[in-house]
């Protein structure tokens, strides 16, 4: 996934044509800007907009490695790059994509103009950044912002096939300053372009850096009264394609054209008070306004608060788009079309510029989630992530440790526990009662006034801490994702840890005392730090008092469009009266205790007194404390509990309105709630409340009444609900309703001594009498096995029954024209195994004395369309090429022969704030199938372009690979949380579990259709494993489960009949025959491979060290190439994408194998399976075989 750091900011789009959006990011470094524009975008390079007066073509470095220190070790086009300030609302800094004719032909006049002599040039697509009015960062009283001086100037990059070009714009009194403070000086502002540090083949070294000024601040003034374009105040540049900034070439014009004011024109700003009227340069107004209501600027707002990086200025990345799936779908809403958003607790309002919504009385929340007041709440989550201890050199590992946590609210205690901590680590954890500190905050005790962190943002949240610990400087991350309330009313988070803790001893225990800590809000944003100390009491009996410093970030999603809902105070003061903490050793488990309160902080040490306030009211723990006078209170039972509010008892709201959930609706009563859910055959309508009936639909295919030609000529392919389609077998050709068989004889199909025999569907090569070979090539003499043959018998004696070959001698035989025999034995040993037409043994046939394998004769296999000039090159198919996810996007870079056209490569799918983990291609539909663990979801794609549809969005947690039987029309995946092995229909129908037992990270799946064989990997670092069973889970057994690491993924290549798999713990790459466990080692030294996929004699496989597909000759046992994408980001899955489905057949492929719902293919047959929902759908099961 993206990194994203702990601040935000919001960024607005006013789409041409399209609906007003609102992006409210909740990190700055990393967002895909571009994500939310339509499809049609293009731009030449990714690149990031910096306040700062400039934009980065790469990640940037920290102001402090830039400012004065130029040039920078990034790329960077500076059009006026300083210490620049965009936080007092005044400066701002806007940016749109445009490729709008007018915009272009714009571009276009000033590129002419400035380079007369080149041929003309016509951009394709523009981006607009302009900065108007920022000032230089410097300390500032109230109210000075005003009069402050500002610049004002814009970049447009305009980018075509072949170069991009970078045009300037700085308006006549629109450049104030010249320098900017860096450190205790001042620096004067830069304007340029550097490429930004070069890899060399030993070290890096900066490169090439063009600078357009001088440190003479006359320089910088001569860009509003001079010109390279013609114009005055108009710079245009030629930065080329990649890689950029090799060759910058200025433009060509630097004389001035007569001076011209239109009338009533202003010259520039005045002390930028002028912000919103136009720009202007010697007179003509500049062709890209900074505003544009109706052209979709996206205005850049200014961060408050930086944690992480509190000198980097905001970044903005727009990354490349060159998409064919339209991901722009964000639609303006309200309330009469959105109303299942919100809470069912909850009310929707509309508002001039969206909607909103609000929890109802005796509800508290967001209005997306809002849960019942004085209702005990329950937390589950799982914690992640590598800690160092003391000065260990190795971390400990948590991997999908249980996070619990229950909470009393109305008298402000919470607990947390978490589960599987060993006791390396366990002790040394007590002082961070962090992580459980947000808990607390969230469902606090309310002082009049003042509200916890639930009642505010709701659920869906990112909490960022970093703790350093003193005097040893270790520090430790705590990230945490809250995801909101899930079916069961449960929140559900996430945590993560990195760093570094001091160490604590085995047997010390830690106490803490209480404390408070200020909150600080703002626009979705909430921030805060302090100080703590903590005492380890040593088993010696002798104590020690340490401290840590606390800094968090908290960002979440607010609603904009209620202005109401921004008064909240700026301040808030959480008060802990107690903290507990706790380690286990005999149940290695993790305990924290909190009492929480919120106050202001200007009351400390005077919060009211009353028991609501402090806890001390003895309320039911489902029951509301209601505060009266003084300290007066009453106790009222939670929505959903009846009772005095001393005692509250649950409601059955299923037992005393039997139909409160409607018709074909079943009622589950959950504590003070209920939850509704549509019988079997139903399912809730677009309200989200009632339940109408399932379309059932038919499948022609299996049924038998569709309209495709027969069987032998073509094939049905049910496509979902009622649809399939009709298509031609290899060998045929026509509308899939009707094929005719394509006569191949055409003159130059076979050699020229070679006669050619035209078959249904096919075509055979033989060579004329006299002549030897396979057809495709033919010579007089003997064929390749004669010559064989003789050679060996040429070295033997004759005796009297014939030739006889020396004893343990393996000589070939021929059939009556001279081929290879199909099957071939050793006279000495017994053992006989099939080859192919060229003598070359097929793996996994060999069999012992007494035994004949199965051998099919050459001319029974349908021969390869053209010449095979050696045995391991395999002709390919046109249009082979590999699919590979990269965080929010699927790739694919074609292939020619075994060769990666890394120049064609493109994304064929965008989805952005996505993970993509697993891709599996349908050869049948054309189709892309992808796993995504965001919100975990099964979906597809046409690669031909095409909506992504979402296949399966329940009873998923962490879906990781994914396969697919183009023949049985099914889908199989892991789930590495579940642990367990799914199948399901194409379509996400038909779901049904086949292993759920002794898996522990299940990661990478495979399927062999023809055969019947599922292969799986579990990179259980306990216990990793690579095991197999039929496509029905029967029959599973472990192949391979000694000297493996970490086996990210798994290939099979049907050619060969070779299981290959890439492990990232022992650095290795592997392969075997299922049937023989001839295990063989293919390379060694790879770095983190994660997926992997094969195509012919090629591995290629995806490295997320090297952010690269590599591609592995297996023959040779060494790399044969590399593709990076221009996005460096983690590569994950990837798989081969056939233009033609490779060959073979099980007895799913006809008819569903006659089962009425699940068809699952197995070596000697198939299996009828029934999903896991079946109850009453008239399903019938029968076990292997036909």
């Amino acid at each position: 996934p993206l990194e994203r750091d702990s601040y935000s900011t919001e960024l607005w789009y006013v789409g041409r044509n399209l609906p007003t959006l609102k992006i409210s990011v909740r990190y700055v470094s990393g967002i895909g800007i571009t994500d939310h524009f339509p499809s049609s975008v293009h731009f030449a390079f990714q690149f990031q907009i910096n306040t700062n007066g400039f934009v980065a073509t790469t990640e940037p470095t920290s102001e402090s490695t830039y400012l004065g220190k130029m040039p920078p070790k990034f790329g960077m086009i500076a059009a006026l790059q300083g210490d620049l300030d965009t936080s007092d609302g005044v400066g701002r800094v806007f940016f749109r994509q445009d490729s709008s004719p007018e915009v272009l032909r714009r571009a276009a006049e000033h590129i002419n103009r400035a380079f007369p002599e080149d041929d003309e040039v016509d951009p394709t697509h523009a981006v607009v950044i302009t900065w108007v009015d920022v000032a230089t960062k410097e300390s500032q009283s109230r109210g000075d912002g005003v009069n402050k001086k500002r610049n004002t100037f814009q970049l447009v990059i305009a980018s075509l096939e072949t170069a991009s070009y970078a045009i300037l714009l700085y308006a006549r009194g629109g450049i104030q300053f010249t320098s900017t403070p860096a450190g205790d000086s001042n620096v004067v502002i830069h304007a340029g372009f550097s490429k930004g540090y070069v890899q060399g083949f030993l070290f890096s070294s900066q490169g090439p850096y063009y600078r357009t000024t001088t440190d003479d601040e006359a320089s910088l003034r001569a860009l509003a009264e001079e010109t390279n374009s013609g114009l005055r105040g108009v710079w245009v540049y030629e930065i080329g394609t990649s890689p950029y900034f090799t060759n910058v070439a200025p433009g060509e014009v630097t004389d001035l054209p007569t001076e011209a004011t239109p009338h009533g024109a202003p010259h520039g700003y005045d002390d930028g008070t002028n912000a919103r009227g136009p720009v202007y340069t010697d007179g003509q107004k500049v062709e890209y306004p900074p505003y544009e209501p109706e052209g979709g600027q996206i205005q850049v707002h200014p961060v408050q608060y930086q944690p992480h990086q509190p000198s980097n200025p905001e970044v903005v990345v727009v990354d490349d788009t060159d998409i064919n799936v339209d991901v722009f779908s964000y639609n303006l809403g309200t309330c009469a079309n959105n109303r299942n958003k919100c809470s069912q607790f909850a009310d929707c309002k509309d508002y001039s510029s969206g909607y909103c919504c609000h929890c109802r009385p005796g509800f508290y929340g967001n209005g997306i989630q809002c849960v019942a007041e004085g209702k005990p709440q329950r937390m589950n989550g799982k914690v992640h992530g590598k800690v160092h201890v003391g000065n260990s050199p190795s971390p400990v590992e948590f991997s999908s440790n249980d996070l619990h946590s229950y909470v009393v609210v109305n008298d402000g205690r919470s607990y947390v526990a978490i589960s599987d901590i060993p006791y390396t680590i366990g002790p040394s954890l007590q002082p961070l009662s962090a992580l459980g500190g947000v808990i607390g905050w969230a469902f606090a005790l309310e002082q009049p006034g003042f509200k916890n962190g639930f009642s505010i943002i709701g659920g869906e949240f990112t909490r960022q801490a970093e703790v350093t610990f003193m005097p040893g400087n270790e520090k430790l991350t705590i990230r945490q994702e809250f995801k909101g309330i899930d079916e069961h009313d449960h929140l559900v988070v996430s945590t993560t840890l990195e760093g570094r803790v001091p160490e604590v001893p085995r047997g010390a225990t830690v106490q803490i005392d209480p404390y408070s800590e200020i909150y600080q809000y703002s626009n979705n944003l909430i921030t805060s730090s302090s100080t703590r100390d903590y005492v380890v009491s040593l088993p010696d009996g002798s104590t020690e008092t340490r401290t840590y410093q606390w800094r968090q970030t908290i960002t979440f999603q607010s609603c904009q469009h209620d202005l109401s809902s921004r008064d909240m105070k700026p301040t808030q003061m959480l008060s802990v009266d107690q903290v507990f903490v706790m380690y286990d050793v005999m149940e290695i488990i993790l305990v924290f205790l909190f009492w929480s309160g919120l106050t202001s902080f200007l009351e400390w040490g005077q919060p009211e007194e009353n028991p609501c306030f402090t806890g001390r009211h003895g309320c039911d723990t489902n029951a509301v404390c209601r505060p009266g006078q003084g300290n007066q209170f009453t106790c009222q039972c939670a929505a959903g509990f009846n009772g005095d509010g001393r005692t509250c008892y649950d409601i059955d709201e299923c037992r005393e309105d039997p139909q409160i959930c409607g018709f074909h609706a079943i009622c589950n009563n959950q504590p003070g709630t209920f939850r509704c859910e549509c019988e079997d055959g139903y399912h809730f309508d677009s309200d989200g409340q009632t339940c109408i009936a399932v379309d059932r639909p038919v499948d022609a295919c299996e049924e038998g009444t569709h309209t495709c030609d027969i069987p032998e000529r073509a094939q049905c392919s049910y496509t979902g609900g009622s649809s399939y389609i009709c298509s031609c077998l290899p060998g045929f050709i026509g509308d899939g309703r009707i094929c005719q068989d394509i006569d191949e004889c055409q003159p130059g199909r076979c050699h020229q001594d070679a006669v050619c025999y035209n078959t249904q569907g096919s075509f055979t090569c033989q060579c004329r009498s006299g002549y030897y070979g396979d057809g495709f090539y033919c010579s007089p003499g003997k064929t390749q096995c004669e010559i064989h043959r003789d050679s060996l018998l040429a070295a033997t004696e004759f005796g009297p029954r014939g030739p006889r070959p020396p004893v343990g001698q393996y000589i070939p035989t021929c059939d009556e024209n001279g081929a290879y025999e199909p099957m071939q034995c050793h006279g000495s040993t017994g053992h006989c195994w099939c080859v192919d037409r060229n003598g070359q043994e097929i793996p996994g046939t060999r069999s012992g004395p007494g035994s004949r394998p199965m051998c099919f004769d050459h001319g029974g296999v349908q021969p390869p369309v053209g010449p095979t000039p050696r045995p391991d090159v395999h002709p390919l198919p046109p249009g082979t090429h590999l699919l590979f996810a990269q965080s929010g996007r699927i790739e694919h870079v074609p292939l020619e022969g075994y060769d990666m056209k890394k120049d064609d490569a493109k994304p064929v799918l965008h989805l952005p704030e996505k993970v993509i983990i697993g891709v599996a291609y349908d050869c049948v539909e054309k189709m892309v199938y992808w796993t995504e663990i965001t919100s975990p979801s099964i979906s597809k794609a046409s690669i031909q372009g095409g909506e992504p549809v979402a296949v399966i969005r329940s009873d998923l947690d962490s879906p990781e690979g994914i396969a697919i039987d183009h023949l049985g029309r099914t889908m199989f995946w892991t789930d590495s949380v579940k642990d367990r092995i799914e199948v399901a229909s194409l379509d996400g129908s038909q779901r049904r579990v086949i292993i759920d037992s002794d898996l522990v990270n299940p990661r990478a799946i495979i399927t062999d259709p023809p055969n019947g064989n599922l292969y799986w990997s579990d990179w259980n670092r306990d216990a990793p494993k690579i095991e197999t069973s039929y496509m029905d889970g029967s029959n599973r057994r472990v192949l391979v489960n000694d000297d493996l690491g970490l086996p990210n993924g798994l290939a099979y290549d049907s050619q060969s009949s070779l299981l290959c798999w890439a492990d990232a713990g022992t650095h290795k790459m592997e392969c075997m025959h299922p049937a023989r466990g001839d295990r063989r080692k293919v390379m060694e030294g790879i770095q983190y491979p994660f997926g992997i996929t094969s195509f012919g004699k090629n591995i290629y496989y995806t490295d997320w060290r090297r952010d690269a597909v590599v591609a592995v000759d297996r023959h040779a046992g060494r790399e044969s190439d590399e593709f990076q994408p221009q996005k460096r980001t983690k590569l994950y899955g990837i798989t081969t994408a056939y233009s033609q489905c490779p060959s073979g057949q099980n007895y799913c492929a006809v008819n569903n194998g006659g089962c009425t719902h699940l068809c699952l293919a197995t070596p000697t047959g198939r299996s009828c399976k029934c999903p896991d929902n079946a109850v009453g759908v008239g399903c019938v099961e029968r076990d292997s075989g036909y």
